[in-house]
């Protein structure tokens, strides 16, 4: 699998999980320095999507976006990145982010079991823009790859997804 940033091709470090089946539990620690997994999304409709770093304004942006939109639909949402849980949580009570969860990559690295993290480019190590609906029950229904890093993804599709789940 691969995306781009700025232009150039960059090789993410393993496969997507498949559409239809349960998401992998990926484990995560959250901005309290608590530990979560995807597990405890079950018996929600969920919109779990990675970033490179909340420190960027794509992602910032994105993480607005899914907040607000989120929130509407009553959707839960978790930004998964490998930036410190202390700056998800400076970001997210800055910005009023309260319909998202941000969580953190660094103990763990289960990020890889999703496929996601990024090789070979001046953000390896890193992960990829990439959206994840899940329905209540943990199965995957739908997968967006941001083609290129520097944009925000489509949010229609995402959204008409979860309205369907719903």
């Amino acid at each position: 699998m691969t995306t781009k940033f700025k232009g150039t091709e960059v090789h993410l470090n393993g496969h997507l999980p498949a559409i239809g089946q349960a998401m992998p539990n990926v484990r995560f620690v959250n901005s309290d320095l608590s530990e979560g997994d995807i597990a405890g999304l079950k018996g929600k409709v969920a919109v779990l999507f990675s970033v490179p770093s909340v420190d960027t304004g794509v992602c910032a942006a994105e993480t607005r976006a899914f907040n607000k939109h989120l929130s509407d639909l009553g959707a839960a949402g978790v930004a998964l990145s490998a930036d410190l849980p202390f700056a998800l949580k400076r970001f997210c009570e800055a910005e009023g982010i309260a319909n998202v969860k941000g969580v953190s990559d660094f103990r763990f690295r289960d990020a890889d079991k999703l496929g996601v993290r990024l090789q070979g480019s001046p953000l390896a190590g890193l992960l990829a823009r990439v959206v994840f609906v899940i329905d209540k029950e943990g199965v995957l229904r739908y997968t967006q790859v941001v083609p290129e890093i520097t944009t925000e993804p489509d949010y229609d599709p995402v959204l008409a997804e979860v309205k369907k789940l719903l």
